[in-house]
């Protein structure tokens, strides 16, 4: 399993507006190019992002569902990347001072991507997520404004 920690300059509930709005998934997923269409119930159980993956002209449609949604402490997805797979990735939220720790752990969970050795494959999901919650921050920080 692949894990990431990030310390963020805002509220859990700043993070999880974020998290609500599957229409800012490709802004923050590193990976996910657009969006096609949003279940009018997300984040609800068993809901799904229809986004796109990859670089033009290499643009492959697929989904991300809604595992759990429990807010403002945790969500889980099963996010699909065919023909790679799917991973299960959790975002655990907790207030620290006066912000906020954002911890996302991700493991490959069916598909070819589950045959590639742990040794490869957690230093490749350990950089992706690092840039996805910087961009989260971006995005969570951003609806909160100056601090100052």
């Amino acid at each position: 399993m692949a894990t990431n920690v990030r310390r963020l300059d805002c509220t859990p509930a700043d993070v999880f507006a974020v998290l609500e709005d599957g229409w800012l998934y490709p802004c923050w997923v590193v990976g996910a190019t657009r969006m096609r269409e949003v279940d009018a119930n997300w984040p609800s159980l068993g809901s799904e992002l229809h986004h796109s993956v990859g670089v033009w002209p290499f643009v492959l449609d697929d989904t991300t569902r809604s595992a759990d949604w429990a807010p403002p402490g945790r969500m889980k997805m099963i996010a699909r990347g065919w023909p790679l797979g799917e991973a299960e990735v959790t975002i655990r939220v907790r207030t620290e001072g006066r912000g906020c720790v954002v911890r996302i752990d991700e493991e490959p969970s069916s598909g070819p991507a589950r045959l590639i050795p742990r040794f490869l494959a957690t230093p490749l999901l350990r950089g992706r997520n690092a840039e996805t919650l910087r961009r989260l921050a971006y995005l969570a920080e951003g609806r909160r404004g100056p601090t100052w």
